[in-house]
C-alpha cells in the first residue's frame, strides 16, 4: 500500500495493489479500490446517503464503509484513528450490492 497525499496535512489517498494474478471485471482499470480517510465516517455517511449515493457496506463498527464513484470504482472510506463508537441507523444497516 501507498497514502499520499499533495501536502502535509492534506487529504490522502490509499493506493492498493493486489498481488493476486486476477483478471478485473469492468469498470475496473487495473486496481482494487481507492481509500480516504475522514474525520467523522458517520457525518461522511449521512452527507453521502443525503447527496443519494448508496452505501454499499455501511460503517457498523465505527470505522469503514465502502461507495462506488460514478464510473463504478470502489471508494473505501475510513475512520481517522480510533474507530467511532457503533449507532444506529448505521449499526444494523445490511450489505447492498458489491464493492
Amino acid at each position: 500500500m501507498v497514502f499520499m497525499a499533495s501536502a502535509p496535512g492534506a487529504p490522502e489517498i490509499e493506493i492498493t495493489h493486489n498481488w493476486d494474478p486476477e483478471e478485473f471485471a469492468p469498470p475496473s482499470r487495473s486496481m482494487g479500490h481507492l481509500a480516504y480517510a475522514v474525520d467523522d465516517i458517520f457525518a461522511k455517511a449521512t452527507e453521502l446517503r443525503d447527496a443519494g449515493i448508496e452505501i454499499l457496506r455501511p460503517p457498523r463498527d465505527g470505522k469503514m464503509m465502502f461507495v462506488k464513484s460514478p464510473d463504478g470504482i470502489s471508494v473505501e472510506i475510513l475512520q481517522k484513528g480510533e474507530p467511532l463508537e457503533a449507532r444506529e441507523p448505521w449499526a444494523s444497516m445490511p450489505n447492498v450490492g458489491s464493492w
